[in-house]
Protein backbone atom coordinates (compact mmCIF):
# COMPACT_ATOMS: atom_id res chain seq x y z
CA UNK A 1 0.00 0.00 0.00
CA UNK A 2 1.22 3.09 -0.60
CA UNK A 3 0.59 6.12 1.37
CA UNK A 4 1.53 9.93 -0.62
CA UNK A 5 3.89 11.69 1.52
CA UNK A 6 1.31 14.08 3.68
CA UNK A 7 -0.28 10.84 5.01
CA UNK A 8 3.27 9.46 6.24
CA UNK A 9 3.98 12.21 8.02
CA UNK A 10 0.64 12.87 10.11
CA UNK A 11 1.74 9.53 11.56
CA UNK A 12 4.87 10.36 12.30
CA UNK A 13 6.92 8.96 9.47
CA UNK A 14 8.96 10.93 7.12
CA UNK A 15 9.64 7.91 4.89
CA UNK A 16 7.70 4.82 3.42
CA UNK A 17 9.98 1.97 4.50
CA UNK A 18 9.53 2.59 8.27
CA UNK A 19 6.22 3.07 8.24
CA UNK A 20 5.73 -0.48 6.46
CA UNK A 21 8.04 -2.27 9.14
CA UNK A 22 5.61 -1.13 11.77
CA UNK A 23 2.80 -2.56 10.18
CA UNK A 24 4.71 -6.03 9.25
CA UNK A 25 6.17 -6.31 12.58
CA UNK A 26 3.73 -7.76 15.00
CA UNK A 27 2.91 -5.29 18.30
CA UNK A 28 4.21 -6.22 21.39
CA UNK A 29 1.44 -7.12 24.12
CA UNK A 30 1.42 -4.15 26.26
CA UNK A 31 1.23 -4.85 30.50
CA UNK A 32 -2.32 -4.36 31.88
CA UNK A 33 -3.46 -1.46 32.84
CA UNK A 34 -3.63 -0.83 36.59
CA UNK A 35 -7.21 -1.38 38.07
CA UNK A 36 -8.18 2.19 40.18
CA UNK A 37 -9.88 1.44 43.33
CA UNK A 38 -12.79 4.54 42.12
CA UNK A 39 -15.18 3.52 40.80
CA UNK A 40 -15.63 4.77 36.99
CA UNK A 41 -18.19 7.75 36.07
CA UNK A 42 -20.62 5.23 34.47
CA UNK A 43 -20.23 2.67 37.53
CA UNK A 44 -21.26 5.53 39.75
CA UNK A 45 -24.31 6.21 37.89
CA UNK A 46 -25.48 3.20 37.82
CA UNK A 47 -25.02 2.93 41.44
CA UNK A 48 -26.53 6.20 42.44
CA UNK A 49 -29.52 5.10 40.58
CA UNK A 50 -29.54 1.90 42.21
CA UNK A 51 -30.26 3.06 45.13
CA UNK A 52 -32.16 6.18 44.50
CA UNK A 53 -34.34 2.79 43.17
CA UNK A 54 -34.20 1.36 46.46
CA UNK A 55 -34.70 4.04 48.47
CA UNK A 56 -38.04 4.56 46.98
CA UNK A 57 -39.05 1.17 47.30
CA UNK A 58 -38.29 1.54 50.90
CA UNK A 59 -40.41 4.75 50.97
CA UNK A 60 -43.26 2.91 49.62
CA UNK A 61 -42.91 0.30 51.75
CA UNK A 62 -43.61 2.29 55.39
CA UNK A 63 -46.48 1.10 56.84
CA UNK A 64 -49.38 3.92 56.26
CA UNK A 65 -49.67 3.98 59.80
CA UNK A 66 -46.51 5.35 60.29
CA UNK A 67 -47.93 8.61 57.82
CA UNK A 68 -51.13 8.62 60.16
CA UNK A 69 -49.15 9.30 63.50
CA UNK A 70 -46.92 11.74 62.31
CA UNK A 71 -50.16 13.50 60.69
CA UNK A 72 -52.15 12.43 64.14
CA UNK A 73 -49.11 14.07 66.22
CA UNK A 74 -49.19 17.49 64.59
CA UNK A 75 -53.14 17.73 64.55
CA UNK A 76 -54.37 20.43 64.64
CA UNK A 77 -52.18 22.54 62.74
CA UNK A 78 -55.46 24.55 61.80
CA UNK A 79 -59.25 25.09 62.98
CA UNK A 80 -61.38 22.44 63.23
CA UNK A 81 -64.64 23.03 61.90
CA UNK A 82 -68.05 21.08 63.38
CA UNK A 83 -70.64 21.25 61.35
CA UNK A 84 -74.15 21.09 62.91
CA UNK A 85 -77.11 20.29 59.96
CA UNK A 86 -79.75 22.19 62.25
CA UNK A 87 -80.50 25.86 62.72
CA UNK A 88 -78.88 27.54 66.03
CA UNK A 89 -80.13 27.25 69.34
CA UNK A 90 -81.61 23.86 68.88
CA UNK A 91 -80.53 21.23 70.96
CA UNK A 92 -77.95 19.68 68.12
CA UNK A 93 -76.50 23.33 68.38
CA UNK A 94 -76.44 23.63 72.11
CA UNK A 95 -74.57 20.31 71.90
CA UNK A 96 -72.01 20.99 69.39
CA UNK A 97 -70.67 24.06 70.91
CA UNK A 98 -70.55 23.11 74.70
CA UNK A 99 -68.22 20.09 73.30
CA UNK A 100 -66.05 22.45 70.88
CA UNK A 101 -65.44 24.94 73.15
CA UNK A 102 -63.84 22.39 75.59
CA UNK A 103 -62.50 19.80 72.69
CA UNK A 104 -60.38 22.72 71.78
CA UNK A 105 -59.21 23.35 75.01
CA UNK A 106 -58.07 19.62 75.24
CA UNK A 107 -56.75 19.60 72.02
CA UNK A 108 -54.64 22.88 72.01
CA UNK A 109 -56.42 23.76 68.87
CA UNK A 110 -59.26 26.24 68.12
CA UNK A 111 -63.00 24.48 66.88
CA UNK A 112 -65.73 26.61 65.33
CA UNK A 113 -69.24 25.31 65.06
CA UNK A 114 -70.69 26.04 61.55
CA UNK A 115 -74.72 25.27 60.87
CA UNK A 116 -75.74 24.03 57.50
CA UNK A 117 -79.21 23.54 58.39
CA UNK A 118 -82.36 22.51 55.80
CA UNK A 119 -83.75 19.17 54.78
CA UNK A 120 -84.25 17.71 57.78
CA UNK A 121 -80.48 17.42 58.47
CA UNK A 122 -79.80 16.27 55.21
CA UNK A 123 -77.78 19.08 53.74
CA UNK A 124 -75.29 19.43 56.67
CA UNK A 125 -75.25 15.60 56.51
CA UNK A 126 -74.38 15.49 53.32
CA UNK A 127 -71.82 18.31 52.96
CA UNK A 128 -69.55 16.73 55.43
CA UNK A 129 -70.26 13.02 54.27
CA UNK A 130 -68.50 14.81 51.21
CA UNK A 131 -66.14 17.03 52.73
CA UNK A 132 -61.94 16.19 52.95
CA UNK A 133 -61.38 13.45 55.21
CA UNK A 134 -59.10 15.19 56.96
CA UNK A 135 -59.75 15.94 60.31
CA UNK A 136 -60.54 19.19 59.94
CA UNK A 137 -64.63 18.68 58.66
CA UNK A 138 -66.46 16.95 61.67
CA UNK A 139 -70.14 16.56 62.27
CA UNK A 140 -72.78 16.37 64.98
CA UNK A 141 -75.78 15.22 64.53
CA UNK A 142 -78.81 14.02 66.19
CA UNK A 143 -81.20 10.86 65.64
CA UNK A 144 -81.78 12.49 62.16
CA UNK A 145 -79.03 10.32 61.07
CA UNK A 146 -80.75 7.59 61.64
CA UNK A 147 -84.33 8.04 60.96
CA UNK A 148 -83.51 9.79 57.45
CA UNK A 149 -82.55 6.90 55.48
CA UNK A 150 -85.92 5.50 56.06
CA UNK A 151 -88.25 8.70 56.07
CA UNK A 152 -86.74 10.36 53.02
CA UNK A 153 -86.71 8.58 49.31
CA UNK A 154 -82.92 9.49 48.89
CA UNK A 155 -80.29 10.63 51.08
CA UNK A 156 -77.09 12.29 50.37
CA UNK A 157 -75.08 9.91 52.44
CA UNK A 158 -74.94 6.21 53.64
CA UNK A 159 -74.98 5.99 57.85
CA UNK A 160 -73.11 2.92 57.53
CA UNK A 161 -70.26 3.56 54.73
CA UNK A 162 -70.15 7.73 54.45
CA UNK A 163 -68.57 8.34 57.95
CA UNK A 164 -66.14 7.03 60.72
CA UNK A 165 -67.93 7.24 64.23
CA UNK A 166 -66.16 9.29 66.55
CA UNK A 167 -68.18 9.28 69.94
CA UNK A 168 -71.70 8.71 71.07
CA UNK A 169 -71.76 11.86 72.73
CA UNK A 170 -75.53 12.28 75.14
CA UNK A 171 -79.32 11.46 74.94
CA UNK A 172 -82.56 13.13 75.59
CA UNK A 173 -85.50 11.37 76.19
CA UNK A 174 -88.87 11.97 74.47
CA UNK A 175 -92.30 12.14 77.05
CA UNK A 176 -95.87 11.11 76.47
CA UNK A 177 -98.33 13.36 78.59
CA UNK A 178 -101.69 14.47 78.70
CA UNK A 179 -104.02 16.81 79.48
CA UNK A 180 -105.01 15.98 83.38
CA UNK A 181 -108.64 17.07 82.76
CA UNK A 182 -109.08 13.97 81.51
CA UNK A 183 -107.68 11.53 84.72
CA UNK A 184 -105.60 9.62 83.24
CA UNK A 185 -102.87 8.37 85.51
CA UNK A 186 -101.11 5.84 83.44
CA UNK A 187 -100.29 4.12 80.41
CA UNK A 188 -102.67 1.59 80.29
CA UNK A 189 -105.49 3.38 81.76
CA UNK A 190 -104.40 5.41 78.36
CA UNK A 191 -104.51 2.73 75.81
CA UNK A 192 -107.63 1.59 77.81
CA UNK A 193 -109.28 4.97 76.92
CA UNK A 194 -108.49 5.41 73.15
CA UNK A 195 -109.65 1.85 72.23
CA UNK A 196 -112.99 2.53 74.09
CA UNK A 197 -112.74 6.35 72.06
CA UNK A 198 -110.66 5.86 69.35
CA UNK A 199 -112.12 9.36 67.86
CA UNK A 200 -112.18 11.45 70.83
CA UNK A 201 -107.97 11.63 70.90
CA UNK A 202 -105.62 13.18 69.11
CA UNK A 203 -101.68 13.72 69.62
CA UNK A 204 -99.48 16.71 68.91
CA UNK A 205 -95.41 16.51 67.90
CA UNK A 206 -92.88 19.03 67.07
CA UNK A 207 -93.21 18.12 63.60
CA UNK A 208 -93.19 14.93 61.03
CA UNK A 209 -89.72 12.59 61.29
CA UNK A 210 -88.51 14.24 64.81
CA UNK A 211 -88.27 10.90 67.30
CA UNK A 212 -91.23 12.45 69.23
CA UNK A 213 -93.44 11.71 65.92
CA UNK A 214 -91.83 8.17 65.89
CA UNK A 215 -92.20 8.10 69.74
CA UNK A 216 -96.44 8.23 68.99
CA UNK A 217 -95.90 6.26 66.55
CA UNK A 218 -94.53 3.94 68.26
CA UNK A 219 -96.83 3.50 71.16
CA UNK A 220 -99.85 3.25 68.55
CA UNK A 221 -97.97 0.27 67.18
CA UNK A 222 -97.50 -1.29 70.76
CA UNK A 223 -100.69 -0.34 72.34
CA UNK A 224 -102.54 -1.59 69.21
CA UNK A 225 -104.32 1.67 68.99
CA UNK A 226 -104.65 4.35 66.73
CA UNK A 227 -104.53 8.19 67.80
CA UNK A 228 -104.41 11.16 65.30
CA UNK A 229 -100.98 13.09 64.87
CA UNK A 230 -101.25 16.75 64.78
CA UNK A 231 -97.77 17.68 63.53
CA UNK A 232 -96.42 21.57 64.61
CA UNK A 233 -93.08 23.62 63.99
CA UNK A 234 -91.14 22.59 67.18
CA UNK A 235 -91.92 21.09 70.58
CA UNK A 236 -93.39 24.93 72.40
CA UNK A 237 -96.25 25.06 70.31
CA UNK A 238 -96.87 21.19 70.68
CA UNK A 239 -96.85 21.71 74.30
CA UNK A 240 -98.96 25.00 74.21
CA UNK A 241 -101.62 23.11 71.76
CA UNK A 242 -101.74 20.31 74.80
CA UNK A 243 -102.39 22.86 77.30
CA UNK A 244 -104.69 24.64 75.27
CA UNK A 245 -106.98 21.86 74.97
CA UNK A 246 -105.80 21.67 70.89
CA UNK A 247 -104.76 17.98 71.43
CA UNK A 248 -105.36 15.50 74.44
CA UNK A 249 -101.85 14.04 74.16
CA UNK A 250 -98.20 15.16 73.15
CA UNK A 251 -95.07 13.74 73.02
CA UNK A 252 -92.27 15.81 72.52
CA UNK A 253 -88.84 16.35 74.40
CA UNK A 254 -88.53 16.30 77.58
CA UNK A 255 -86.54 19.67 78.53
CA UNK A 256 -89.02 22.22 77.19
CA UNK A 257 -91.64 20.13 78.88
CA UNK A 258 -90.36 19.63 82.61
CA UNK A 259 -91.58 22.83 84.12
CA UNK A 260 -95.21 22.32 82.90
CA UNK A 261 -94.95 19.23 84.64
CA UNK A 262 -93.48 19.70 87.38
CA UNK A 263 -96.13 22.22 88.22
CA UNK A 264 -98.60 20.29 87.55
CA UNK A 265 -100.22 22.04 83.82
CA UNK A 266 -99.53 18.53 82.49
CA UNK A 267 -98.91 15.42 83.60
CA UNK A 268 -96.40 12.96 82.16
CA UNK A 269 -97.16 9.14 81.98
CA UNK A 270 -93.65 7.84 80.81
CA UNK A 271 -90.52 9.06 79.05
CA UNK A 272 -88.97 6.88 76.32
CA UNK A 273 -85.18 7.11 77.45
CA UNK A 274 -83.48 3.93 79.14
CA UNK A 275 -83.89 5.24 82.66
CA UNK A 276 -85.81 7.89 84.06
CA UNK A 277 -84.88 11.07 84.24
CA UNK A 278 -83.13 12.45 87.08
CA UNK A 279 -85.47 15.82 87.53
CA UNK A 280 -88.81 13.68 87.38
CA UNK A 281 -88.31 10.37 89.28
CA UNK A 282 -91.88 9.73 89.70
CA UNK A 283 -92.33 9.31 85.83
CA UNK A 284 -91.68 5.54 84.63
CA UNK A 285 -89.87 4.37 81.53
CA UNK A 286 -91.88 2.48 79.07
CA UNK A 287 -89.41 -0.50 79.54
CA UNK A 288 -89.77 -0.66 83.13
CA UNK A 289 -94.21 -0.58 82.09
CA UNK A 290 -93.53 -3.95 80.15
CA UNK A 291 -93.01 -2.30 76.55
CA UNK A 292 -89.42 -3.97 75.74
CA UNK A 293 -87.01 -2.36 73.78
CA UNK A 294 -89.37 0.78 74.05
CA UNK A 295 -86.30 3.29 73.58
CA UNK A 296 -86.90 6.40 71.26
CA UNK A 297 -84.78 9.46 72.97
CA UNK A 298 -83.01 11.84 71.00
CA UNK A 299 -79.46 11.29 70.58
CA UNK A 300 -76.21 13.25 69.61
CA UNK A 301 -73.58 12.06 67.73
CA UNK A 302 -69.75 13.06 66.54
CA UNK A 303 -68.60 11.70 63.43
CA UNK A 304 -65.93 12.43 60.55
CA UNK A 305 -65.99 11.84 57.00
CA UNK A 306 -65.06 8.01 56.20
CA UNK A 307 -61.62 8.17 55.49
CA UNK A 308 -60.32 10.60 57.76
CA UNK A 309 -56.60 8.96 59.45
CA UNK A 310 -57.93 6.60 62.14
CA UNK A 311 -55.49 7.57 64.50
CA UNK A 312 -57.29 11.06 64.44
CA UNK A 313 -60.45 9.79 64.90
CA UNK A 314 -59.19 7.74 67.78
CA UNK A 315 -57.71 10.91 69.39
CA UNK A 316 -60.57 12.86 68.55
CA UNK A 317 -62.96 10.16 70.28
CA UNK A 318 -60.89 9.70 73.14
CA UNK A 319 -60.72 13.10 74.19
CA UNK A 320 -64.25 13.91 73.41
CA UNK A 321 -64.97 11.31 75.88
CA UNK A 322 -62.63 12.94 78.50
CA UNK A 323 -64.13 16.08 77.84
CA UNK A 324 -68.06 14.58 78.21
CA UNK A 325 -67.28 12.84 81.54
CA UNK A 326 -65.98 16.04 83.27
CA UNK A 327 -68.79 16.53 86.15
CA UNK A 328 -68.95 20.58 85.06
CA UNK A 329 -69.90 19.19 81.68
CA UNK A 330 -72.20 16.70 83.11
CA UNK A 331 -74.39 19.06 84.95
CA UNK A 332 -73.91 21.83 82.36
CA UNK A 333 -75.75 19.66 79.43
CA UNK A 334 -78.43 18.05 82.38
CA UNK A 335 -79.73 21.56 82.82
CA UNK A 336 -79.91 21.83 79.22
CA UNK A 337 -82.03 18.64 79.16
CA UNK A 338 -79.35 15.98 78.07
CA UNK A 339 -78.15 12.95 79.76
CA UNK A 340 -74.47 12.24 78.79
CA UNK A 341 -73.71 8.96 77.68
CA UNK A 342 -69.93 9.71 76.40
CA UNK A 343 -69.33 6.51 74.24
CA UNK A 344 -66.54 5.73 71.76
CA UNK A 345 -66.52 4.69 68.36
CA UNK A 346 -67.42 1.49 69.19
CA UNK A 347 -70.78 2.11 71.09
CA UNK A 348 -71.79 4.69 68.20
CA UNK A 349 -70.97 2.48 65.78
CA UNK A 350 -73.40 -0.41 67.66
CA UNK A 351 -76.12 2.63 68.34
CA UNK A 352 -76.18 3.54 64.19
CA UNK A 353 -76.55 -0.48 63.06
CA UNK A 354 -78.93 -1.03 65.79
CA UNK A 355 -81.22 2.42 65.15
CA UNK A 356 -81.40 2.50 61.33
CA UNK A 357 -82.87 -0.74 60.60
CA UNK A 358 -85.22 -0.30 63.95
CA UNK A 359 -86.42 3.54 62.54
CA UNK A 360 -87.16 1.53 59.03
CA UNK A 361 -89.51 -0.62 60.63
CA UNK A 362 -91.38 1.53 62.53
CA UNK A 363 -91.78 3.84 59.82
CA UNK A 364 -92.88 0.92 57.41
CA UNK A 365 -95.30 0.04 60.04
CA UNK A 366 -96.93 2.97 60.50
CA UNK A 367 -97.49 3.45 57.45
CA UNK A 368 -95.00 7.08 56.67
CA UNK A 369 -94.16 7.27 53.25
CA UNK A 370 -90.68 8.56 52.35
CA UNK A 371 -90.80 12.10 50.70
Amino acid sequence: MRLEGGAMRRHGFHDGAAYAEMHQKPREKTMPRHKSPLPSRRQFLKAASLKAVSLAATAAAVPAFGVRRALAARYPERPIRIIVPFAPAGPTDIMARILGQNLGIALSGNVIVENRSGAGGNIGIGYTAHAEADGYTLLVTSSAYVVNPSLYATVPYDPFKDFAPIAELGTSPNAIMIDPKLGINSIAELIARVKAKPDAFNYASPGAGTTPHLSGELLKIVGGIEITHVPFSAAGPAIQALLGGTTQLAVTALPPAIPYIENGSIKALAVTGARRWVDLPDVPTMIELGYTDFIADTFQAFLAPAKTPPDIVARLSAKSVEVMKKPEIVEQLRINGFEVIANGSDGLRQRIVTEVPKWHDVIAKAGIKPV
